[in-house]
């Protein structure tokens, strides 16, 4: 069984149909790659699974419960097993780095500052950010940034991680690093969800891949798959090429 099930997810903002009976499922331990473009919906899928969104239709199962209508109450503990990188870094201003890794302990385990900043900077080493752990937020660059919170939402531990577009307005350097840390999460037993158009990234790092497309998944498979299809949109996409049948 997976460990993550979508099932046919309609979802629209106003007359604006953006998921129109999407199915994706995500086995434990695997990276899957959500692509496609601008507006298709993929950041949208995401965000149901840790209770941001609703679904006007269809169904959502974590190992093996649906989770679909959850009060915001009983989304709480799913967040600490779902723990999500959103596009924009989202740290604190006014605390340090450190600081900011140790609030998700101190707040959920009630951990007393130092056990938390100890615990915290061993999160900030994972992602070679222990250097930089008295520094704050406005000192350092978007990349450094992304590190720090992709170390905060790995205080909890979760055994699922959503990035959304997490290497997007990094340098070859940086998006190589996280894209290094997706993978080793992965072979810890981490199942990874990540929303990107980082052709680099997707097929460096995913074991599959689902494109969204006009409110639907218009392929579902392994990179191979994706390299081997003859759907023109499809190629166009991975290809990057200005003209074709994709509509914008």
């Amino acid at each position: 069984m997976a460990t993550i099930e979508f099932r046919n997810i309609y979802k629209a903002f106003g007359l604006k149909r953006v998921l129109e009976g999407v199915s994706l499922s995500v086995d434990k331990g695997k990276v899957v790659f959500i692509i496609g473009t601008s507006g298709a919906g993929k950041s949208v899928l995401v965000k149901h699974l840790v209770g941001l969104l609703k679904p006007d239709a269809g169904e959502i199962f974590l190992d093996g419960r649906e989770i679909t209508n959850l009060s915001e109450r009983e989304f709480y503990p799913i967040r600490k097993r779902c723990a999500m990188v959103f596009q924009h870094s989202t740290l604190f201003d006014s605390m340090s780095l450190l600081d900011n890794v140790a609030l998700p302990l101190r707040k959920h385990r009630k951990l007393r500052q130092h056990e938390a900043q100890e615990q915290a900077l061993k999160k900030l080493e994972l992602v070679e950010m222990e250097r930089f752990a008295d520094r704050y937020a406005a000192d350092i660059g978007d990349g450094l940034r992304k590190r720090v919170a992709i170390a905060r939402a790995l205080t909890l531990d979760p055994e699922f991680m959503i990035f959304d577009e997490p290497t997007t307005g990094l340098d070859p350097l940086s998006a190589a690093n996280v894209d290094q840390l997706i993978s080793s999460l992965s072979n810890q037993g981490v199942t990874s969800i990540v929303v990107s158009h980082d052709l680099r990234s997707i097929f460096h790092v995913a074991d599959r891949i689902a494109m969204i497309y006009k409110g639907h998944i218009l392929l579902d498979g392994t990179p191979d798959e994706f390299h081997g299809t003859t759907d023109p949109i499809v190629q166009q996409f991975i290809r990057g090429l200005p003209e074709g049948p994709l509509e914008i």
